[in-house]
C-alpha cells in the first residue's frame, strides 16, 4: 500500500491463499483416507481400553482427531473441505457465513468448497455404537442387539424369557417382603405410641380418681361441720335456758353461714326473736337436707335451683374445658415427677387431702371462672381545650395505689386522686398535680419507696426524675442519643432505675449521680425495660430484634438468657413475679417466660396489635393488654384465650361517627392486688374498670 523505500518494522500478517480450484478432489480424498485411518485407529484404541485405563481418564491424540475444531465434540455430519479438514456441518456453515476462511489453517474457503465424508460418518457411528455396547447394562445391550437385526433362536428366546420370568418373580418376592417389614415396623412404631398414650391415660385417670376421692373426703369433712353446728343450733333454739345467751352463740352459729352478713342479731329486738328462730330452724333443716342429698347423690324433688353465678362459672368451665384441661394434667403430671413436689404434696395431703398439683389447679379454677366480663366504675377525659393530642401513652399507679399519673403525646405529666375520679362521677377531673415537658413522653414509674418521685422518659431520648410535690425536675439524663421508649425505678433499689431507647442502649441511672452507672450496647431498639421485683441486679429488656434479653447487671457484658419465639419487635416486658415474666409483642401474641428454668411457658392469643404501643400490665393472677380495636384484654396467667375483654365506645357526638378502627387502646395498669385498672386509648379516654362475674 505504501512507499517501500520507507524503513520500519511491519507487522507480520497471514498472506491470502490463492483460491482451490472447487473441482480439486484429490486433496479431499487424501485428506478424507487420513481421517478414516486416524478413526479406525482410534475406535480400535477405544473399543480394547478398559474403564481403568488412560482412554478413561482422558482423550488421546487420536481422539482429539475426532472431534470438530470448532465445537470441540465429536464431529456430527461430517463435511470436509478444499484443504483437507472435517468440520460438523452446521459449524463450518455457520462459520462461512460470517467469515471466508478455514478455521484450522485460514485458508480461502466458501460453501462451494465443501464436500460430505460419508466414511467417515460411517466410521464414528460405529466408534459411537462400540462406546455404547460397552457402557450400556445387558438389557440396553441386548434391545440395540435385536434393534440391529441380530438374529436369535426359538429356543434362546425361550430359555431367556424363562430365566427372565424367574428374575421377576424373584424381584416381585423381595419387593413384597420389603413392603411387609416396612408394614411390621409402622405397627410396631404404632403400637409402641399407642401404648404410651394408653399408659398415660391411666396414669392421668389414676391422678384423677385419686383427686375425686380427696375432694369428696374434703367435701364430706365439710357437711360433717356443718351438721355439726347445725346441731348445736337445734338445741340452742330448743333450750329456753340458753335463750340469755342468744346473742352470742346464734351470732357465732349463724356466721358459719352467713360470712359476709355484718348486722348482728340484737337481745333487744324481742319482737323479732321468734322470726329468728323460726328462719334458723328453717336454714337448719335446709343444711341438713343438702347433706344428705350431697351424700346419696341423688337429685331431691323438690332439688333447690342452682344460682346464676354458678351456672355462670360452669358455662366458664365448659367454654375453656380443653385449656382448663391441659393446664390440670400438666400441673399433676409436673407434682408427680418432682420429689420435691412430692414432699410438698405429703404435707398437702395431711392438712387436707389434697395434691399440691390440684390445690393449684383449684386456685386457678377458682380465680378464673369468678370473673368473666369488664364494668366500668368511672371514666374521665385526659385531654383539654389547649391540647389537641390526647393519646396517654402510660398510665401509673404510684406506690399506695392513692394517685395515678399520666403522660402522653400532649408534654403533661397528670396526676389524679383515685378516690375522687371514682367517688365524684365527672367526665372532666381536674389533676392534683400537672408538670409540663419538652417533648412527647413514652413512659412513667413511680418510685416504690418514695411516694412523691416519679421517673419519666420522653421522645427527645432524656431521662427525668420528678418530685411531684414541689412540681420540679430533680435530675435530668440526656445521654441517649434518641427516642427514649421505657423507664423502671428498681423495687428493691430505690435510687436505681434503668431505662432503653431507639440508640439500641441500655443504661441504669443512680438518682445520686449525674451519668449512667451501666451502659449496655445491643443490636436493635430497645423497646421496653423492666427490673425484677426480687432484685436490683436482673433486668427484661424487649428489643426490635424479636427477643427478650435477661441481664445480670453484675456481669452486663452478655445476658443470662435469650427468650426467643416473638415474630415482631417486642413492646412490653412485666414481670408477675420473681420468675415469672409477661411479654407483648406486634405479633398480636403476649408470652409467658419462666425466667428461673429459662422455659416458655405459654402463649396468649385473642387481641390485635400489629404497629402500635397497646400497653401490659400484670398482677398475681391475671395480665391484661390493649388491642388496635379499640379494646381491653384480660388473661388468666394459666388460660391462653382471654378471660374478659370490654370496647371502648365514644359517647361524644363529633367522635361518634369515625372508624373504631382508628383508634386503639394506648395504656393499661392493674391496681395492686385487685381486680381493677385503669385503661385508656388513643382519644385520651380514661376508664376505670373492675373484673366482675
Amino acid at each position: 500500500m505504501g512507499d517501500s523505500s520507507v524503513a520500519g518494522a511491519l507487522v507480520p500478517s497471514v498472506p491470502k491463499p490463492e483460491a482451490a480450484p472447487s473441482g480439486d478432489a484429490s486433496t479431499a480424498a487424501a485428506a478424507t483416507a487420513a481421517a478414516l485411518v486416524l478413526a479406525e485407529e482410534a475406535g480400535t484404541r477405544a473399543a480394547s481400553a478398559s474403564p481403568q485405563g488412560p482412554a478413561a481418564e482422558g482423550e488421546g491424540p487420536a481422539d482429539r482427531d475426532l472431534l470438530c475444531p470448532i465445537c470441540m465434540a465429536t464431529i456430527k455430519d461430517a463435511f470436509l473441505t478444499a484443504c483437507g479438514h472435517s468440520f460438523c456441518y452446521m459449524c463450518i456453515v455457520t462459520h462461512l457465513s460470517h467469515k471466508s476462511d478455514c478455521p484450522c489453517c485460514g485458508h480461502y474457503l466458501t460453501k462451494a468448497q465443501l464436500y460430505p465424508n460419508f466414511l467417515l460418518d460411517k466410521v464414528l457411528k460405529k466408534i459411537s455404537a462400540r462406546q455404547i455396547a460397552k457402557t450400556a447394562s445387558p438389557i440396553d445391550q441386548f434391545r440395540y442387539a435385536l434393534q440391529q437385526g441380530n438374529e436369535v433362536g426359538v429356543k434362546e428366546l425361550d430359555s431367556l424369557m424363562t430365566l427372565i420370568a424367574d428374575k421377576k418373580r424373584q424381584m416381585e418376592q423381595q419387593e413384597s417382603e420389603t413392603n411387609m417389614q416396612i408394614l411390621l415396623v409402622f405397627l410396631h412404631c404404632l403400637r409402641k405410641q399407642k401404648l404410651e398414650e394408653l399408659n398415660e391415660i391411666q396414669t392421668d385417670l389414676q391422678y384423677i380418681k385419686e383427686d375425686i376421692s380427696a375432694v369428696e373426703r374434703h367435701r364430706l369433712e365439710l357437711y360433717r361441720t356443718k351438721e355439726r353446728y347445725s346441731m348445736k343450733l337445734r338445741m340452742l333454739l330448743d333450750d329456753p335456758a340458753a335463750q340469755k345467751m342468744w346473742p352470742s352463740h346464734i351470732e357465732k352459729a349463724t356466721s358459719l353461714f352467713s360470712p359476709n352478713s355484718r348486722t348482728p342479731l340484737s337481745a333487744s329486738c324481742p319482737g323479732n326473736l321468734q322470726n329468728k328462730k323460726l328462719d334458723l330452724k328453717a336454714q337448719v333443716s335446709h343444711q341438713g337436707f343438702q347433706r344428705r342429698d350431697a351424700l346419696t347423690c341423688s337429685d331431691p324433688p323438690n332439688a333447690p335451683i342452682q344460682s346464676g353465678n354458678v351456672i355462670a362459672r360452669k358455662r366458664r368451665v365448659q367454654a375453656q374445658f380443653n385449656e382448663l384441661q391441659e393446664y390440670y394434667l400438666q400441673r399433676r403430671r409436673t407434682g408427680a415427677q418432682s420429689r420435691r413436689q412430692e414432699e410438698r404434696d405429703i404435707v398437702a395431703m395431711n392438712r387436707e387431702g389434697y395434691h399440691a398439683g390440684l390445690q393449684d389447679f383449684q386456685s386457678v379454677l377458682t380465680t378464673f371462672t369468678r370473673y368473666s366480663r369488664l364494668r366500668v366504675i368511672a371514666e374521665l377525659r385526659h385531654g383539654d381545650l389547649f391540647h389537641s393530642a390526647n393519646i396517654v401513652s402510660s398510665i401509673e399507679f404510684d406506690r399506695d395505689d392513692e394517685l395515678f399519673a399520666t403522660a402522653g403525646v400532649s408534654k403533661r405529666i397528670k396526676v389524679f386522686e383515685f378516690s375522687s375520679v371514682v367517688n365524684e362521677p365527672s367526665d372532666v377531673h381536674c389533676p392534683v398535680v400537672e408538670m409540663a415537658t419538652r417533648s412527647k413522653l413514652s413512659c412513667l414509674s413511680w418510685n416504690k419507696y418514695s411516694k412523691n418521685v416519679i421517673a419519666s422518659s420522653d421522645y427527645e431520648g432524656i431521662v427525668t426524675v420528678w418530685d411531684v410535690q414541689t412540681r420540679q425536675s430533680v435530675m435530668e439524663y440526656e445521654e441517649h442519643e434518641k427516642r427514649a421508649w421505657s423507664v423502671d425505678f428498681s423495687r428493691t433499689e430505690p435510687s436505681m432505675l434503668v431505662s432503653g431507647s431507639d440508640d439500641c442502649k441500655v443504661k441504669v441511672w443512680c438518682t445520686k449521680q449525674e451519668a449512667s452507672v451501666i451502659n449496655i450496647d445491643m443490636k436493635a431498639n430497645i423497646c421496653s425495660v423492666k427490673y425484677n421485683p426480687g432484685s436490683s441486679f436482673y433486668v427484661a429488656v424487649g428489643s426490635a430484634d424479636h427477643h427478650i434479653h435477661y441481664f445480670d447487671l453484675r456481669n452486663p457484658s452478655a445476658p443470662v438468657h435469650v427468650f426467643g419465639g416473638h415474630k415482631k419487635a417486642v413492646s412490653y416486658v412485666k414481670f408477675l413475679s420473681n420468675n415469672e415474666l409477661a411479654s407483648a409483642s406486634t405479633d398480636s401474641t403476649l408470652r409467658l417466660w419462666d425466667v428461673k428454668d429459662n422455659l416458655p411457658v405459654r402463649t396468649f392469643r385473642g387481641h390485635k396489635n400489629e404497629k402500635n404501643f397497646v400497653g401490659l400490665s400484670v398482677n398475681n393472677e391475671y395480665i391484661a393488654c390493649g388491642s388496635e380495636t379499640n379494646e381491653v384484654f384480660v388473661y388468666h396467667k394459666a388460660i391462653s384465650k382471654p378471660a374478659a375483654s370490654h370496647r371502648f365506645v365514644s359517647s361524644d357526638l363529633d367522635d361518634a361517627d369515625d372508624d373504631p378502627g382508628s383508634y386503639f387502646i394506648s395504656a393499661v395498669c392493674w391496681k395492686s392486688d385487685s381486680p381493677t385498672m385503669l385503661t385508656a386509648n388513643s382519644q385520651g379516654t380514661i376508664k376505670v374498670l373492675v373484673l366482675a362475674p
